[in-house]
């Protein structure tokens, strides 16, 4: 009777967290040690020069984490972090804090923690895409979102040029309008996957020649620069202000997402096995493709379009966990950020390491170059490959 007692509270627990096995906290635990490992590698290194340890040490500052206001003022801004900190009754006095620690918790810091929040976005949504059209080779611009996204920027840049402090927004904008027409080309009666992944060929080509027809139309060198790293996505120039515009949406996108991997398993299944389990499939399809637009469209408002991580990240997680969907979100929530901030410092300090100058790449870049090598490893070695 004792014995039953003691056993049943961990019987619950197996049976609640059973599906946390070692594949998927393998994974966890070495995208975590490489977001950490390559995050400070970005710290150590710019223009105002400090050892590498200093940097480090600038980064664990006490004066930082046993202070919550300067934390709060950070993600927050100066007037609401202050308020918040008062509201939740820590002092509110102003810290003194070391020149190298203003360096890196100002300038350097913003930048490893947009990379985490584009990642973890990109990857998500791609994991819902591939639900939703059933092929594992979608991403988030299989449904024309990077498209329009890019259409939007440029439109701003070139006919409304005193709005480019709102640029983040336009580009949010047009990749929901993206995928709102995408889903009315493909709607006959409800859609299917085919149908979805078709319009969104559709719409992304169309508005993939309107971005190069606008380039035509642009005098001014300097947006044409802005332009193009815009469309090939770029952490270069990110701040606070970036951190705070996608870290709500972000978390917003994947608290939902994370609640809905048993119907995205249940998608899997086909849309007549959904249907007869009671599932509005139309309704849930919908649902969480837009929430994945949500999570895509944070993304591309601070970063810009950076490929291919919605892509390979959602494929390398299932390669590794598996295809149940309550273990492949959150793999990749983990993955997806342990691959953009690596990339990113490949891209800040990539060439300056090759000695072929100080200059730097956008990450979109090399996202691209890692991606398509990983799938050409994966047509060779994998004999079918596309229909999950």
């Amino acid at each position: 009777m004792g014995d039953d007692a003691t056993l049943t509270p961990v019987a619950a627990v197996v049976e609640r967290f059973g599906w946390l096995d070692a594949r998927l906290l393998s994974v966890v635990l070495g995208s975590v040690a490489i977001v950490v490992g390559a995050g400070l590698i970005q710290v150590s290194f710019g223009a105002f020069s400090m050892p590498i340890v200093a940097a480090w040490q600038a980064v664990f500052d006490p004066a930082v984490w046993t202070n919550p206001q300067v934390l709060l003022r950070l993600l927050l801004g100066d007037g609401l972090g202050t308020s918040v900190a008062s509201a939740l009754g820590f002092s509110t006095a102003e810290v003194e804090l070391s020149r190298e620690t203003l360096v890196v918790w100002s300038i350097r810091m913003p930048r490893v923690l947009v990379a985490v929040l584009v990642g973890a976005n990109l990857a998500l949504s791609g994991a819902v895409f591939q639900a939703v059209t059933r092929n594992e080779l979608a991403s988030p611009y299989v449904l024309g979102v990077s498209s329009g996204a890019g259409l939007a920027v440029l439109l701003t840049l070139v006919f409304f040029g005193g709005l480019a402090a709102f640029l983040p927004l336009f580009a949010a904008l047009g990749g929901a309008v993206a995928f709102v027409l995408v889903y009315v080309i493909a709607w006959q009666n409800g859609t299917s996957p085919v149908r979805l992944v078709l319009a969104g060929v559709i719409v992304s080509t169309v508005f993939g020649s309107l971005q190069q027809g606008m380039f035509f139309l642009i005098d001014d060198v300097g947006t044409v620069q802005a332009a193009l790293s815009w469309t090939t996505g770029s952490l270069t120039g990110v701040d606070w202000e970036q951190v705070r515009l996608a870290l709500p949406w972000t978390i917003l996108a994947t608290g939902l997402l994370l609640v809905t991997s048993r119907h995205l398993n249940v998608l899997l299944l086909g849309e007549r096995t959904a249907s007869s389990l009671g599932m509005d499939v139309e309704r849930v399809r919908f649902g969480v493709s837009a929430v994945a637009i949500l999570a895509a469209g944070s993304a591309i408002a601070v970063a810009g379009i950076v490929g291919f991580v919605g892509l390979i990240v959602p494929h390398m997680v299932r390669n590794l966990v598996g295809s149940d969907y309550k273990r492949l979100m959150v793999g990749c929530l983990f993955a997806g950020p342990a691959l953009v901030v690596f990339a990113d410092v490949l891209a800040r300090l990539g060439l300056v390491a090759l000695g072929l100058g100080m200059s730097q790449v956008p990450v979109g870049i090399v996202t691209g170059v890692v991606g398509g090598p990983y799938f050409l490893y994966l047509m060779r070695k994998q004999e079918h490959i596309g229909e999950l």
